[in-house]
């Protein structure tokens, strides 16, 4: 194996179903130079065993089991205190790379230094097949007018130069489980945002994910997130961003989360 340039940082938690094609998607990626670097938040079900014959198959595969449970945003800082090289790429347990997603992120991130964090597409898709494709915008300058209503990198298929982590810190253990849209907005006040044109994550959706059984904290969070950035001269807001946000304030309390969930999906995706 030549010299490590990419450590794809995968956290586990009870994912015996799905973790397998995960691990495969990214040991089957046309970019070489990398290492897996898996931990098991303590799963009760056969995650860690399965990861472990993944182990004894591929010498890239390095993997932790935490003693107890951390949840997300701990367990992630666990994964990156193990990462030395250039850029870290998130990889979540129950979903699956497309073979050309490292090498395409890494030759952006190598061709353009301002950037700091790069994303793509996902293809939405469950047990019964694809659901649509969620696209991003590829400039910063778009990304950033609407970072108020949407989050502007998908950081499941992400790619982040690790510099940055030493600059504005790990993630925030204050805002689980949206620890995701605090990063980006930090990423964002020194480097700027990117995304590839294409599709680079099959992402799947399941009632049974943490986004379901945990939106109201998600949204509450975001909110509050999104509020402590207004005054912050990198994001410019308008009257529409503020009006959103009350939407869903209201909306937190009286809408069940499967019907906000598709009718964000719907708005979302109708973009670009």
């Amino acid at each position: 194996m030549s010299e490590i340039k990419v450590s794809v940082l995968m956290p586990v938690f009870n994912a015996q179903e799905y973790v397998g094609q995960a691990i495969e998607s990214i040991l089957n990626q046309t970019f070489k130079d990398f290492d897996l670097i898996i931990a098991d938040d303590a799963s009760t079900d056969n995650s860690w065993q399965i990861i472990n014959k993944y182990k004894k198959k591929d010498s890239r595969i390095r993997i932790f089991k935490n003693k107890e449970n951390k949840y997300i945003a701990e367990n992630r800082n666990i994964l990156l205190s193990h990462v030395k090289c250039k850029y870290i790429a998130w990889q979540d347990a129950d979903d699956i790379s497309m073979p050309d997603r490292l090498l395409h992120e890494y030759e952006y991130l190598e061709d353009h230094p301002e950037v700091g964090i790069v994303g793509g597409y996902l293809q939405f898709f469950n047990d019964k097949g694809n659901l649509g494709i969620r696209k991003y915008a590829p400039d910063d300058s778009s990304l950033r007018k609407q970072i108020f209503m949407f989050s502007p990198v998908a950081q499941p298929a992400a790619m982040i130069r690790r510099e940055l982590f030493s600059k504005i810190g790990k993630y925030n253990l204050k805002y689980p489980p949206a620890e995701d849209i605090d990063m980006s907005f930090r990423i964002g006040t020194m480097y700027k945002f990117a995304n590839l044109q294409e599709v680079v994550l099959k992402y799947r959706e399941s009632d049974n994910s943490a986004t379901y059984k945990n939106l109201r904290t998600i949204e509450s969070n975001t909110i509050k997130i999104r509020m402590s950035y207004l005054s912050n001269s990198k994001y410019p807001h308008t009257f529409l961003d503020i009006l959103y946000n009350l939407a869903q304030l209201v909306l937190l309390f009286t809408v069940p989360a499967s019907y906000k969930i598709r009718l964000f999906n719907f708005v979302r995706n109708s973009r670009y």
